[in-house]
């Protein structure tokens, strides 16, 4: 789930709470071959059966929903497997080749996944195991696996709760910090030992850090902020800053020779350079090129970045080539945009295919996964 849509949720379940209202929350925990979302996608079902969030395509829904006023009246969690391919069952003709396990529990009934909502909440990098039914879950010295208990992992290596035996607790530690660390976070099912355990990620909203406040960076920031990207726009125009133009982004009015004293940048920060000003844009960049950042983007054709780079190079500094190996330009993906908006559209679908591990290459003829950069089988063409 992306920043948005855990907002979404949150906001529902703490509305449902300010009333007094159990509500349901419902997980997909696995995924077996093609599905429209995938393993830590969540929903929240309220108990007239009415739901916040969604799992599916909107096929998966009033079925999820009727399971889980089951749950809302037991407040007994269960694992329900909906396969998508049967017809037979669900007579809709969808046509989706997979099959898809969801975990629906009652949501204020277990602290530990009350505990991880505050993760959520805060939005903090952390990931919580949870053990599946089959028939072969058992620990690593064969007792049977408790489904109810979880164990949470904080980012640090902190955990709390537990899976019932501290072989299997290390082991789904480590996992979870394995997951946590790598430079793409998911979440997804693993197995250790004989059983299968669900481990859901949660990693921070990534930090998109937009140099120049101008009539573009509006589309911009406001198309960053719906697909999930903590959004700061710094100018020295402070008229530019105002909540009207930029309503969902920190706006800092700095002075561009002292950036360093107004913004942060760090490793996971994304970093798009549009002040259309030379000097302001030479000295983003350089503040860019001299901190963590992991990319660098430049609005503009090959020329202007040429032209900063050379003036950069006047004032005595000139970033090694393995400095400027962070810098994209001209940024965005190629899709003849013209407009504000579509060069938004361009540059953020490049940036969301870099924090994702993807190419941003057109999808007609792909085989593989759609959800595993690594998986690219493309059909062969005669």
């Amino acid at each position: 789930m992306d920043r948005r849509e855990k907002e979404q949720l949150l906001a529902t379940i703490r509305a449902a709470e300010s009333c007094g209202e159990p509500v349901a929350l419902a997980t997909i925990v696995r995924v077996r071959g093609s599905a429209y979302r995938r393993e830590g996608t969540r929903m929240v079902v309220r108990s007239d059966g009415s739901y916040e969030c969604a799992l599916s395509g909107g096929c998966l829904e009033p079925a999820v929903a009727d399971a889980a006023s089951q749950v809302i009246a037991t407040g007994h969690p269960v694992v329900v497997t909906y396969d998508l391919a049967d017809d037979s069952i669900w007579g809709l003709g969808i046509g989706c080749s997979g099959a898809v396990d969801v975990r629906i529990e009652r949501a204020g009934d277990d602290p530990l996944t009350v505990e991880w909502l505050g993760v959520l909440e805060r939005d903090e990098a952390a990931a919580v195991v949870t053990p599946l039914p089959s028939e072969a879950s058992s620990d690593l010295d064969g007792h049977r696996l408790d489904p109810s208990r979880r164990l949470l992992v904080h980012n640090g290596g902190e955990t709390r709760g537990s899976l019932g035996d501290p072989a299997v607790d290390r082991a789904a530690a480590e996992h979870s910090l394995e997951r946590l660390k790598a430079p793409h976070p998911t979440s997804a099912t693993e197995r250790i030992g004989s059983a299968e355990f669900f481990i859901e990620v949660n990693a921070p909203a990534p930090d998109l850090v937009v140099f120049g406040a101008g009539y573009d960076a509006v589309p911009m920031t406001r198309l960053a902020w719906a697909l999930g990207f903590d959004v700061t726009v710094v100018d020295v125009r402070e008229a530019f800053l105002t909540a009207d133009r930029f309503p969902h982004a920190s706006r800092v009015a700095a002075d561009f020779r002292q950036l360093g004293a107004a913004v942060t940048l760090t490793a996971g920060t994304l970093v798009v350079v549009m002040n259309h000003h030379i000097e302001r844009d030479q000295e983003s960049l350089r503040f860019a090129l001299e901190s963590p950042a992991e990319y660098v983007g430049v609005l503009g054709p090959r020329t202007r970045l040429d032209r900063l780079l050379a003036g950069l190079a006047e004032r005595g500094y000139t970033p090694a080539a393995s400095v400027l190996e962070r810098v994209r330009n001209p940024i965005g993906l190629s899709v003849g945009a013209e407009t504000p908006s579509e060069v938004a559209l361009s540059v953020l679908g490049e940036i969301l295919a870099i924090v994702r591990g993807f190419d941003g290459g057109f999808l007609t003829g792909w085989l593989g996964s759609l959800h595993h950069p690594d998986d690219k089988r493309v059909l062969a063409r005669s």
